[in-house]
């Protein structure tokens, strides 16, 4: 079981605990593997062929189902978005991580990619990769809410707020379905534009939840410097790494929401770790190119 990490802030005079769910597969991180054990268990019991999934060029959903797949002997495709990169003969440490773990790349045009849930173009993939079982982008389904739903444990039922990052909202609403209704859930979203709501209704049994949305610094995969320092001094100061795309945004959050009272001092607040930590070499790329601070 893994043990939750206590964050003191001298300044803040408060306290938050972290769950280091990221510890809990050395490969396939945190709120990933949690989405892929259900997934998984029924390819293998229906005996699919393989699993074909959906991601940027920085995926950690396409990392994970890369590496669980390899795991378990299950073969993998990612269709990937943006086909300039299929040209490319140095492709980026998590699609050459992908492609290490026996994962097949398809690069398609961002026109094409934005078609990933028309059935038309569900039905053309599924005739070009017959029996594959088809996730997804970013995993989430009602089985990967299955697998978040295990996230909290009895252990967990003194926290007054959980907290975790938003992507395609899926580990949100497994914390809202297994929290108890006396618990408020915040949700920090990574990206901008507020159509997480209505996605996690869809599978959303309580309504003890909220998303606090200005803490995307700018949308997905957007950071600043102010970000990166945070994370920095984070690090530094608890000896725990951030992902700059999910965690960091929801942990400086966390402490802005502190400082400004929106969080009493008095409150006991958990943080979900939920991994992403591969990310942090395709951005500090990025960082170097504008000659910014990079990630330690």
């Amino acid at each position: 079981m893994l043990s939750t990490k206590t964050i003191e802030n001298i300044v803040l005079n408060t306290q938050v605990s972290l769950k280091p769910d990221y510890l809990i597969h050395p490969t396939v991180s945190g709120n990933k593997y949690r989405k892929l054990k259900y997934n998984l268990q029924k390819v293998l019991s229906e005996n699919y062929k393989g699993i074909l999934t959906f991601g940027g060029a920085f995926s950690n959903h396409i990392a994970a189902t890369a590496a669980a797949g390899q795991a378990v002997g299950i073969p993998t495709v990612g269709i990937i978005r943006g086909e300039e990169l299929a040209s490319k003969t140095n492709l980026n440490t998590t699609l050459n991580y992908a492609k290490s773990c026996g994962m097949h790349l398809e690069f398609v045009s961002r026109s094409d990619y934005k078609q990933k849930s028309d059935s038309s173009y569900l039905k053309t993939l599924s005739e070009n990769f017959k029996n594959y079982y088809t996730l997804p982008e970013g995993g989430t389904n009602i089985l990967a809410v299955k697998g978040c739903q295990e996230i909290l444990t009895n252990k967990d039922q003194d926290f007054d707020m959980i907290c975790c990052a938003v992507g395609t909202g899926g580990t949100m609403a497994g914390l809202i379905n297994s929290s108890l209704p006396t618990q408020k859930i915040i949700g920090f979203p990574a990206l901008k534009g507020g159509f997480l709501n209505e996605d996690i209704c869809k599978f959303a049994t309580q309504s003890n939840w909220e998303l606090w949305e200005s803490y995307h610094f700018g949308g997905y995969a957007k950071v600043d410097s102010n970000l990166i320092t945070f994370m920095n001094h984070f690090k530094a100061t608890y000896k725990i790494p951030l992902d700059p795309v999910y965690t960091a945004k929801m942990m400086y959050g966390i402490f802005d929401a502190i400082r400004l009272g929106k969080i009493p001092k008095e409150a006991k607040v958990l943080a979900i770790h939920t991994g992403g930590l591969q990310g942090i070499n395709g951005m500090n790329l990025r960082l170097k190119q504008k000659h910014l601070e990079t990630i330690i």
